[in-house]
């Protein structure tokens, strides 16, 4: 551990200022200190997706990720895409689909779906599969979350 310092996160579009270790791992911050709940903590080794969030538009591990690696970078949580009232496509999309069974995974999944779609509209069968590989589902809902991506991006591109 390193001595806490002063750092500043831009996190669904608010800035925070907080002394902590830069070592901290983004997770970590995200749900002690901001209390947000959608990247949830899964493997802790980077592996299982749940801890998913965008940085700089790109699917990042927060669980792996110290905050130093975050700093001055825009980091988007599932809370900052959309909201009840208003849900981002892609959660509307999995809402639709029903697109989740015990919803540990879905944080992973929209994240993943949200950052493939902003590098490519139209992504393949195999694209959408790809982006999804690394991203673990345990209660075996791949084909309703395939659904989900399927009509995100037919959506999308109406």
């Amino acid at each position: 551990m390193t001595a806490a310092r002063d750092i500043v996160l831009e996190v669904n579009g608010e800035r925070h200022a907080l002394r902590l270790d830069p070592s901290a791992p983004l997770l970590a911050v995200l749900r002690n200190d901001l209390r947000l709940n959608g990247p949830k903590y899964g493997c802790g080794l980077g592996e299982c997706g749940a801890c998913a969030v965008l940085l700089d538009g790109r699917a990042a591990r927060a669980c792996v990720m110290p905050l130093s690696r975050a700093e001055g970078r825009r980091i988007t949580t599932l809370e900052g895409l959309g909201s009840i009232e208003a849900p981002h496509p892609v959660q509307a999309a999995f809402i639709a689909e029903q697109g989740a069974q015990c919803g540990y995974c879905l944080n992973g999944m929209i994240m993943a779906t949200v950052a493939l779609l902003g590098r490519n509209p139209s992504p393949s069968e195999a694209e959408i599969r790809a982006a999804l590989a690394h991203h673990l589902c345990r209660c075996g809902t791949h084909l309703e979350i395939l659904a989900s991506v399927r009509r995100a991006v037919r959506e999308r591109a109406t």
